[in-house]
C-alpha cells in the first residue's frame, strides 16, 4: 500500500480538525448529552468509518479494506472497554454529568497521541525486526490472559497510582467548574478535575500497550493501523452517553476481547513463524507447515466473537433481573405471609 506524505499529512490534519471541531462545538460549554444528539452523532461518525473502509477497498484493493475492517472492528470493541473503565474512574471521582464531556474528550484525544506513538514505534520496529512478532504475540497472549481473569479487580480512581498523585499534589475535596486548579487562603489545590484526567491518561497508556499489537497482528500498514484508532476513537464520546446504561450490561465484554487477543496472538506467531530469521529456529529459516490465517476468517472471526458476547451478555443480564425480581416478589410474599401470621397471632392472643 503506496500512501504518500501528502495523504499522511491531509489525513493527521483532518483528524486533529475534527476533534477541534467536537470541541468547540459540543464540548466547550458543559452540559449533558441528549440521547438524541448522541445518537445522532455515534451514526455519523460509525458511518464516516465505514465509508472510509470502502474508500480503501476500492482504491487499494479489498485485502487492505479487510484488513481496515478487521482492525476497525478490534479497536472499536477496545475502545467500548475502554470507556467501561472511564465510567468506573468518573463513578470513582463522582464527576458531575455535565462536565463529563470535557474528561472523556481529553481522555480519547489523550489516547489518540498515546497510540499515534505507539504506531510510529510499532512500525520502526516491524520495519528493521522480524522478531517483534514474536515478542507482539506473546504480549497479546498475555494481554488475553489477564484479559479474561483480571477484569474490573481493581478501582483506577483508588489505585497505587491514584494514591501516590494525592501524597505529591495538594487535593482539594471539592470540583470548582471545570477548573483543574483553585486557589484557597492564598494557596494554590489541584481539583480533583486534574486527578481525573491523570487517571484517564494513564488508563490510555495501559489500552495503547493492549492495542498496537492487536491491530499490527492483522495488518502490517502503519496508515491503515491510524485511520482504524482515529475512526474508533472518534465519535466515542457520544457512545458512552448512548450506550452508558448498557455498558454495564456486557459481562462477557472482558471474555470476548479475551478471545480476539488471543486469536490475534496466535495469528501473530504463526506469521512470525513465516518470517522467522531467528538462528537457533530451524536454522533460521522460514517455518511454513503452519499456513498464515487469511484476513477474511480475522474479521468473520472479529465480528462473529463481539456479537457472541453480546448477545451472551445482554442475556445473562436479562435472566438475572428476572431472577432477581422472582425473589424479591417471593420475599414481599413471604413478608406478607410472615405479617398475617403475626397478625392472626395477636388476635387469638387479644381474644
Amino acid at each position: 500500500m503506496n500512501v504518500t506524505l501528502t495523504v499522511w499529512l491531509i489525513t493527521i490534519a483532518v483528524t486533529i480538525a475534527f476533534f477541534v471541531y467536537e470541541f468547540y462545538a459540543h464540548v466547550r460549554k458543559p452540559h449533558e448529552p441528549t440521547l438524541g444528539e448522541s445518537a445522532r452523532w455515534s451514526a455519523f461518525y460509525i458511518g464516516l468509518a465505514l465509508l472510509f473502509g470502502v474508500g480503501i477497498g476500492l482504491v487499494s484493493g479489498w485485502d487492505f479494506g479487510g484488513e481496515y475492517f478487521a482492525g476497525y472492528l478490534t479497536e472499536k470493541a477496545l475502545s467500548i472497554d475502554n470507556l467501561f473503565v472511564f465510567l468506573i474512574v468518573m463513578t470513582g471521582f463522582a464527576v458531575p454529568k455535565i462536565y463529563q464531556q470535557k474528561v472523556l474528550m481529553i481522555g480519547i484525544v489523550i489516547a489518540l497521541i498515546m497510540r499515534g506513538i505507539f504506531i510510529a514505534v510499532g512500525a520502526a520496529l516491524i520495519e528493521n525486526f522480524s522478531w517483534i512478532f514474536w515478542v507482539f504475540g506473546a504480549l497479546l497472549l498475555y494481554l488475553a490472559y489477564r484479559q479474561a481473569f483480571t477484569h474490573g479487580e481493581s478501582d483506577p480512581a483508588n489505585g497505587r497510582f491514584m494514591r501516590f498523585m494525592r501524597r505529591i499534589l495538594p487535593v482539594s475535596n471539592e470540583y470548582n467548574g471545570d477548573r483543574l486548579t483553585v486557589k484557597k487562603d492564598g494557596r494554590r489545590f489541584v481539583t480533583p478535575m486534574l486527578l481525573v484526567i491523570i487517571a484517564i491518561g494513564f488508563i490510555d497508556l495501559i489500552f495503547a500497550v493492549d492495542s498496537i499489537p492487536a491491530i499490527y497482528g492483522l495488518t502490517q500498514e502503519a496508515y491503515i493501523v491510524f485511520t482504524a484508532n482515529a475512526f474508533a476513537l472518534m465519535g466515542l464520546r457520544q457512545l458512552y452517553f448512548l450506550i452508558g446504561g448498557l455498558l454495564e450490561r456486557l459481562v462477557y465484554l472482558a471474555q470476548g476481547l479475551a478471545v480476539i487477543l488471543a486469536f490475534i496472538g496466535v495469528k501473530l506467531l504463526i506469521h512470525a513463524l513465516h518470517k522467522n530469521e531467528l538462528p537457533f529456529l530451524n536454522g533460521g529459516e522460514p517455518i511454513t507447515v503452519i499456513p498464515e490465517i487469511p484476513i477474511w476468517i480475522s474479521l468473520l472471526f472479529i465480528a462473529g466473537t463481539i456479537a457472541v458476547a453480546t448477545v451472551a451478555s445482554l442475556a445473562k443480564t436479562r435472566k438475572d433481573r428476572r431472577a432477581s425480581a422472582i425473589a424479591e416478589k417471593a420475599d414481599d410474599a413471604d413478608a406478607a405471609a410472615d405479617a398475617i401470621s403475626e397478625a392472626r397471632s395477636d388476635a387469638r392472643d387479644r381474644s
